[in-house]
């Protein structure tokens, strides 16, 4: 999500590319439906895992900045960057998955969740850019 709503902020302004502890098979269905309240397409994205980017060849030393969205994310970051000069930074944000009973409270949880993402990454790059 955070991928899609930055490259909708910012543009090309920077490379961005979603990594985590595990890859996404498919992205959660409510992740789609309130990203695309705010214009966000995300039912083609998905994420990869660290081990992924190294295995295709990406050269995680060519990136800057590392946000890690959660505790098990940070701590792959802080392993993979142990040589090399990458920022990590650790942003919590609330993990929407399993949260209410029915469909209405689940897609609250997700906007609350998409909400602290735009707000991160508007505190952290300042305005959206024209």
């Amino acid at each position: 999500m955070a991928e899609g709503f930055m490259k909708k902020l910012y543009g090309q302004r920077a490379y961005i590319q979603s990594a985590g502890v595990h890859n996404d098979i498919e992205i959660d269905g409510f992740a789609i439906a309130v990203s695309s309240e705010m214009g966000v397409e995300l039912s083609r994205h998905r994420s990869r895992s660290f081990d992924e980017m190294i295995e295709w060849g990406d050269d995680l030393s060519g990136f800057d900045l590392i946000v890690a969205l959660s505790p098990a994310s940070q701590r792959a970051a802080l392993e993979l960057t142990r040589y090399a000069h990458i920022d990590v930074e650790y942003w919590p944000i609330m993990d929407p998955t399993g949260l209410g009973e029915s469909r209405e409270t689940k897609l609250q949880a997700y906007r609350q969740t998409r909400d602290q993402i735009l707000k991160r990454l508007q505190e952290r790059f300042g305005p959206p850019t024209a």
